[in-house]
């Protein structure tokens, strides 16, 4: 998988079975209505035209089914007609499963999607989901235009550095991989790190990693092109490995924690396409980068840092240290960077996966619209989200401390526990706070088994799309222009104004 190249093109195109094996798929009845001129230059002439009816005719999919059209070289696969409304139209996750298990083998290989053209950009960062890059074992082309191929690129970059473990991908390499990217567009990356933070108050980031042997940073890539109206800030959490501090972890909740960083490697695998496509605002990635390690000079229990904001924080849980990470990154992306709108995107809690399941990322915000926004670029995009409560006079009291402005982990583990851990970051903007601030947990649909999915990236490209000069990108986003609201409303809502 990890030298598999994926093109994409807009037609079929004419290739035998024996040489190119091929899986053809798509929903059942977009599948019936292909015709046999349409798709036979990829069958024959070992498949007819009657094999390819009766392969049609047998397919049930419930959810999924497939019929082997020639030996190990041809297969017809079908997934769902019908999805509920909070699943993806595309039904990417059903896409990704059947190219894992019904793709033939070889070296040169085609997959042929036949799917609405609303569902070509879900559909097609499916397929790049089934094709991870990192590998250390020992010891393919898909075939459509250039925004697919960034999509693709940018989705696999994600799940490379997730799949990465700490012993070669700690903050020096995630550094080495911003630099990368920031090379490749043109843009040098501003990087504060080490003692640097703690001197310019960066407290959450550098409380965070000061234990570890390679120092925590945090690292900013900026997009600001000439006659940008508004100003975007992602800010993601890279705890390159998540021990749980002094509050250490378990032996069974321990691995897998090379994941952590899952929201900023998302960003900057969405940065990078974003970027590439063309972007029409300014748009700054921000990176908040430290190991959660054990050492001497480890954060302690009841230990008070001030950061970034300004406000003092008694650690009661040093394996609750991904908010106070983006807690500075999201002020920082406010004073710093004067960001109308901020995302923050992080595998923040377990309970994630309770609250939202697997396949969905849980997503707060501190406007409505922008929550069905979000909703929406889910469903366009394949990287499915759900809404968390909002409710910060009911939930942040769970926060309070005797010493200091608050708690950074809550008092009753029974009480919302993915909502309050949003909340916490959100508290340090401050909850009067004008402009518009998401958040998205990532955490469990970041990896699938044993492998990670770089969940985020289609996520953030259709959420944002709007502001691209990609078409295709335009087609999918929940945004656009705001029409029929008064001169009063568009004055005070200007931060949002982008929203359908």
């Amino acid at each position: 998988m990890a030298n598999v190249v994926l093109e994409f093109k807009v037609s079929a195109g004419d290739s035998e079975p024996q040489s190119r094996p091929v899986l053809i798929t798509g929903q059942h009845n977009n599948l019936q209505q292909v015709s046999w001129s349409q798709i036979k230059g990829k069958l024959q002439p070992v498949v007819s035209k009657e094999i390819w009816q009766a392969a049609l005719s047998a397919l049930n999919p419930n959810p999924t089914d497939s019929c082997p059209l020639y030996l190990n070289y041809a297969t017809v696969a079908a997934i769902p007609s019908r999805v509920s409304r909070h699943n993806s139209p595309s039904s990417a996750h059903f896409v990704s499963r059947l190219v894992r298990s019904c793709l033939p083998g070889g070296n040169n290989r085609c997959i042929v999607m036949v799917c609405e053209r609303s569902d070509v950009f879900a559909s097609s960062c499916a397929m790049a989901r089934a094709f991870p890059i990192f590998s250390r074992r020992s010891a393919s082309s898909l075939l459509l235009i250039i925004c697919l191929s960034n999509a693709a690129d940018g989705v696999r970059l994600s799940a490379r550095i997730v799949d990465t473990p700490c012993n070669e991908m700690n903050t020096d390499h995630f550094l080495d991989e911003i630099r990368a990217v920031g090379n490749e567009l043109g843009i040098t990356p501003v990087i504060i790190r080490g003692e640097e933070l703690k001197q310019k108050g960066f407290g959450g980031i550098y409380g965070v990693g000061k234990a570890a042997e390679h120092p925590p940073a945090l690292a900013v890539l900026s997009h600001t092109p000439d006659g940008a109206t508004q100003t975007i800030a992602w800010v993601g959490k890279g705890i390159v490995y998540d021990t749980g501090g002094l509050s250490i972890k378990g032996k069974t909740t321990m691995p897998g924690m090379k994941r952590d960083c899952g929201g900023a490697a998302a960003i900057l695998g969405a940065f990078k396409a974003t970027i590439k496509q063309g972007f029409k605002d300014n748009l700054h990635a921000v990176f908040c980068l430290a190991e959660n390690s054990v050492g001497p000079t480890a954060t302690r229990p009841d230990d008070i840092h001030t950061l970034y904001s300004g406000k003092s924080v008694e650690i009661n849980n040093t394996d609750a240290e991904g908010r106070l990470v983006l807690a500075d990154g999201v002020v920082y992306a406010s004073k710093d960077l004067a960001a109308d709108i901020i995302l923050d995107m992080a595998t923040l809690t377990g309970a994630q996966g309770i609250s939202t399941g697997k396949y969905h990322a849980a997503v707060m915000t501190n406007s409505e619209q922008w929550e069905a926004a979000v909703v929406r670029a889910g469903r366009n995009s394949g990287d499915l989200a759900h809404p968390l409560v909002y409710c910060p006079e009911l939930h942040f009291s769970e926060f309070i401390s005797a010493v200091a402005d608050m708690k950074n982990s809550v008092a009753d583990r029974e009480n919302a526990q993915s909502s309050c851990a949003g909340l916490f970051i959100a508290s340090h903007l401050g909850f009067d706070w004008p402009g518009v601030w998401v958040h998205v947990d990532i955490a469990s649909p970041v990896h699938a088994g044993e492998r990670a999915t770089g969940f985020g990236v289609a996520l953030l490209m259709a959420l944002f799309g709007q502001a691209s000069d990609d078409s295709m990108l335009n087609q999918v986003s929940p945004l656009g222009a705001t029409t029929n609201v008064s001169e009063d409303h568009m004055e005070r809502d200007c931060k949002r104004r982008r929203l359908v």
